[in-house]
């Protein structure tokens, strides 16, 4: 176990995006989220708070063509930072599982650090990817974000909607879901020695 704090900083600029992005796992959730995205800075908020990380991240991109660019760039922006951040993975729980209600939403996630990519992703009803959440946000963005994230971190990832009606709410429902699982698994366990997996690396 490290006293450390476990943090990166990622500047990430192509010809669509702008991205500065700061990450320190061992934080409080505070954040400082400026994407040109309401919605996402929304739940990259939430994201921050409930997986008690904090993250700073200041953006732009071409968002008169479309929000798609500039999401998906900071997810990868963020799965990278989680990577480094990370380190070698050292005494940590490495899983995690939470289930996540928001009203009438209800949303499962399990996070495995397991340094191989995968994700399934299940149960948003139908239509919810052609849902402009907020005017703006389309609900087919929710599952491009945890693409870019679980793939640049090494995440694997299962989230699951159970219920819902309401895209806001099962948006953010997946996004508080996943956050309170990944800070358990991004935790510090005191009873893990080493790396916690029988091949000695994560």
């Amino acid at each position: 176990m490290t006293s450390a704090p476990r943090t990166a900083k990622i500047t990430r600029a192509t010809s669509e995006s702008s991205i500065e992005l700061e990450i320190n796992l061992d934080g409080t959730g505070r954040s400082e989220i400026e994407t040109s995205v309401p919605f996402y800075d929304h739940m990259l908020t939430a994201f921050a708070k409930h997986s008690l990380t904090d993250l700073r991240v200041k953006a732009t991109g071409d968002t008169h063509i479309d929000v798609h660019h500039t999401v998906e760039d900071i997810g990868i922006a963020l799965g990278l930072a989680i990577r480094e951040a990370l380190g070698d993975k050292a005494g940590i729980a490495r899983y995690g599982d939470a289930l996540c209600p928001l009203d009438e939403a209800l949303a499962q996630a399990v996070v495995d650090i397991s340094g191989r990519p995968f994700l399934v992703h299940t149960g948003e009803p139908a239509g919810f990817e052609f849902h402009l959440i907020g005017g703006h946000f389309t609900g087919s963005m929710i599952r491009h974000v945890f693409e870019a994230i679980t793939f640049n971190a090494g995440l694997t990832v299962h989230i699951d909607v159970r219920s819902g009606r309401d895209p806001h709410h099962i948006a953010e429902a997946e996004f508080k879901a996943f956050a309170r699982a990944f800070r358990q698994a991004k935790a510090f366990d005191p009873l893990v020695e080493g790396i916690p997996s029988t091949k000695g690396k994560l």
